[in-house]
């Protein structure tokens, strides 16, 4: 039988003293040997994290006075030792190391993660430092930060909410899309210089449907424009992201009815086993053979005004897609989720979800529904292969979206009620 659970105190001090163990054991092997070794090793570190532990069972005075003393060992530790090292890792690990000792007292599991990540950063020195210095480069490194800046900087200052009379322009939703496009351009761009021409597109494109399909067949159009010998290797992961479009779609309306889930689940399989065949023709030959993945990844990560444009352009429709529906009303639920389809069929697909799971509508309904939304997205998608891929690229990934809508429309006309779940 277990005993009783420890007394949180004790596991407090338990995991202070694991933290300064794991965090120690990384520096002691780094230290060095002789008189010129580092200050700090295993049992100092094991030292500053039972010390945390303990200022704060003392409470705001013993952490204070124990936050004094550690400044002290720091800078005795760094005068010590920066004729030879001018560096301040073990520095600041001492001070990391007391503050999680503090921290082990009150959130303990939080304590634990971050000890196991600053351990894992201070053993990762030479991968770091290669990775920096030698294989990222300068054009690669300010593209990181651009696509950090529009995910942490300009996303939260944007309203989230529309600022058009039609209610259609969302400024926060419009700049996520551009944050899709950087991160799954990003993405593909890692992948190829990871994982080769053949494997890395392919889970590109695939984790790239999860976050926007549109996204995805824009970057890939992108690629495919720059290099358009390798058009049906982009052309292929620009299909494949349609898989991740279905597998989303089902589960958004699974969530939602399971009473429509039941109307569109062979639909939905059927347009997804196409969009796999799709991309595998598209590109059969180009994997036939093994191509350069780093040529293919081109020189920089992302185009960022043509990322820019591209949004501009999705924007364009969309507000002229609103206005119309504006004008001729919304008579009909197709017609009405064919409208919002243009910018999210997932979000089309949750509101007719919705709709049938009131009752408001019926499954029928709402499966012809989720077919308006999937087919005017798909014609979105297809315009954007158009304008922004080149003939090549355009002329595979069309047929291939085009036959995925056409193989839901036609499972769902002739599928009978027994097959229905």
């Amino acid at each position: 039988m277990p005993g009783p659970p420890l007394p949180d105190d004790i596991l407090g001090l338990g995991i202070a003293l694991g933290i300064g163990l794991l965090i120690g054991v990384e520096r002691e092997r780094a230290k060095g040997v002789g008189p010129g070794r580092a200050a700090a090793g295993v049992r100092t570190f094991m030292l500053l994290g039972l010390a945390g532990s303990l200022a704060h069972l003392v409470g705001a005075v013993g952490i204070l006075v124990a936050g004094i003393f550690v400044t002290l060992a720091m800078l005795a530790s760094y005068r010590r030792s920066q004729a030879a090292d001018p560096g301040l890792t073990t520095e600041v690990a001492m001070l990391l190391t007391f503050f999680l000792g503090v921290l082990a007292m009150r959130a303990t599991p939080l304590a634990a993660g971050l000890g196991v990540v600053v351990a894992l950063v201070l053993a990762s020195k030479s991968k770091l430092h290669r990775f920096t210095r030698q294989v990222l480069s300068a054009q690669e490194l300010h593209d990181l930060l651009l696509l950090a800046a529009a995910a942490f900087v300009v996303l939260p200052l944007l309203p989230n909410r529309t600022v058009d009379p039609w209610d259609a322009l969302n400024p926060r939703k419009l700049w996520l899309l551009v944050v899709a496009v950087m991160a799954v351009s990003s993405a593909g761009y890692v992948a190829l210089h990871a994982f080769g021409s053949r494997l890395g597109l392919a889970l590109a494109g695939l984790a790239g449907g999860f976050v926007s399909s549109t996204a995805t067949i824009a970057a890939m159009a992108d690629r495919a424009k720059a290099a358009p010998q390798s058009s049906p290797a982009f052309a292929s992961a620009g299909l494949i992201s349609n898989v991740g479009t279905i597998i989303q779609l089902a589960i958004v309306i699974a969530m939602l009815s399971p009473e429509l889930l039941g109307s569109a689940a062979w639909p939905l399989a059927a347009a997804g086993v196409v969009a796999i065949g799709a991309a595998v023709v598209a590109s059969w030959r180009a994997f036939s053979s093994s191509s350069d993945g780093r040529a293919l990844a081109g020189k920089r990560p992302f185009e960022p005004l043509r990322v820019l444009a591209f949004v501009a352009i999705l924007a364009a429709i969309v507000l002229l897609a609103a206005i119309a529906r504006h004008w001729l009303g919304a008579g009909s639920l197709p017609w009405v989720l064919a409208a919002s389809g243009l910018a999210d069929v997932h979000a089309a697909a949750a509101s007719a979800a919705q709709l049938v799971a009131t009752g408001q509508v019926g499954a029928e309904q709402g499966v012809v529904a989720v077919l308006a939304a999937l087919a005017t997205n798909s014609s979105a998608k297809c315009v954007v292969a158009a304008i922004k891929g080149g003939r090549q690229y355009a002329l595979r990934v069309i047929p291939g979206i085009v036959l995925m809508v056409l193989a839901f429309a036609v499972t769902m006309a002739l599928m009978p009620s027994a097959w229905r779940v």
